[in-house]
């Protein structure tokens, strides 16, 4: 990233390079889910709680790759025709706007080039497979468990709140 697109491009401070550092501080609370991480800080932001302070830290990182479906030639050339056929469209409203009195004639060309060659990729690309990927899927990061981390200063009143949160919580359920 140039220096023209940071934030020390506007000031008069010197550029400090932003490399990956571990998290600090002391931990006041540990979650199952990002959910309830996320509750705990919100319901430390509520309680005026320096927030600023605050690092969820994913302890145990996983990739977890969900399986949404069976690909299929049929499903394959179908998303790709319904893909193109916007994609196509769009163009031809483009090329209609610019060209005086051509009707819809750009509209129906965009149409109809945007499909075929929305298919034609697609087709190639899932004949390359060769039936060795014949499934879609969404990948996720996530970790085993939430910790909510805080300067030192902080973490004994940051530790408090979050235990009557705790207690409040399992009052009501």
């Amino acid at each position: 990233m140039t220096q023209a697109f940071t934030q020390t491009a506007f000031t008069n401070a010197p550029a400090r390079p932003q490399l990956p550092t571990p998290p600090t501080g002391w931990p006041i609370g540990s979650y199952a889910s990002y959910e309830e991480a996320q509750r705990a800080v919100d319901h430390l932001a509520d309680n005026d709680f320096p927030v600023a302070e605050v690092t969820i830290v994913g302890v145990e990182p996983m990739l977890v790759e969900r399986v949404a479906g069976k690909l299929s030639w049929g499903r394959v050339l179908g998303s790709a025709a319904v893909s193109g056929a916007w994609f196509g469209l769009f163009v031809g409203l483009l090329l209609s706007m610019f060209s005086a009195g051509a009707g819809v004639l750009p509209i129906l060309i965009g149409l109809l080039a945007g499909v075929g060659f929305s298919m034609v990729f697609a087709a190639a690309s899932y004949g390359t497979t060769r039936g060795r990927r014949d499934f879609v899927s969404h990948s996720q990061l996530v970790a085993r468990r939430y910790d909510v981390l805080t300067q030192p200063r902080s973490a004994e009143r940051g530790r408090e709140l979050l235990a009557n949160l705790a207690a409040r919580t399992a009052f009501t359920h």
